[in-house]
């Protein structure tokens, strides 16, 4: 039973060890290990906090692509809008300009048409009068082959003659 029953001796000196262990761990163990915690704990503090200001900067930056996309979307919306635009006023540009060049060729064809019909009528009255004409001149060469006939027609000629003045 000894063996488990320690000696009054052995108790003195276990204590007398622990005594002397725990004031080497309060004087020099326990501050160098609150020392390492402290420092563990600023470590992690910096680490939350450098977290922190990233997270901010990370959501600034979305904020700023955010901004910056919705930026972009207006101007081609606006590009898109004044390409559409000018292409309205570039179609009516080419439709006025048809317009004018069609109006001219119209009226050059209405005026070459105009000349055509006045030629035409031109020489269509020069053949009329050069048939008539010849019409004329074999009714009156057989009307002037007698010397009466002749008479006559000088006498009526004359006579209109005179009741025209």
């Amino acid at each position: 039973m000894e063996l488990f029953t320690p000696d009054f001796g052995l108790i003195f000196w276990m204590f007398v060890a622990f005594a002397i262990l725990f004031f080497v761990l309060y004087k020099w163990g326990w501050p160098a290990i609150m020392k390492g915690v402290e420092s563990r704990a600023d470590l992690i503090d910096k680490g939350v906090e450098y977290a922190q200001n990233a997270k901010e900067q990370l959501d600034h930056a979305r904020e700023q692509a955010d901004t910056t996309l919705a930026e972009a979307r207006k101007q081609q919306a606006d590009m898109l809008r004044e390409a559409e635009r000018m292409k309205t006023q570039i179609i009516e540009e080419a439709r006025d300009a048809a317009r004018k060049e069609a109006a001219k060729v119209m009226d050059a064809a209405k005026v070459s048409i105009a000349q055509e019909r006045k030629e035409a009528e031109k020489q269509f009255r020069n053949e009329v009068s050069a048939f008539a004409l010849d019409i004329a001149a074999k009714v009156v060469r057989d009307e002037l082959a007698d010397k009466k006939q002749q008479q006559k027609l000088v006498d009526s000629l004359i006579g209109d003659m005179e009741k025209q003045n």
